[in-house]
């Protein structure tokens, strides 16, 4: 996700505070926070998928199932 569209993001969040959206700003919005939830949750399965825990014993097991 780039910055431009968290901007957008931003943006459309503080004006439908403000003075509201029209319908194809709410499509926007939609849109663009689908997009944001699906790269957060790709990026987190990403650390996840990398992860390890280190055991008493010493050794390192990966946090899979």
């Amino acid at each position: 996700m780039t910055d431009e569209k968290i901007k957008r993001i931003n943006f459309l969040a503080k004006k439908a505070k403000e003075s509201g959206l029209t319908e194809d700003e709410k499509k926007e919005q939609l849109a663009l926070r689908d997009e944001y939830i699906r790269a957060m949750r790709a990026s987190l399965k990403s650390q996840l998928d990398n992860a390890y825990i280190k055991n008493p014993d010493g050794s390192v097991t990966p946090l899979k199932k």
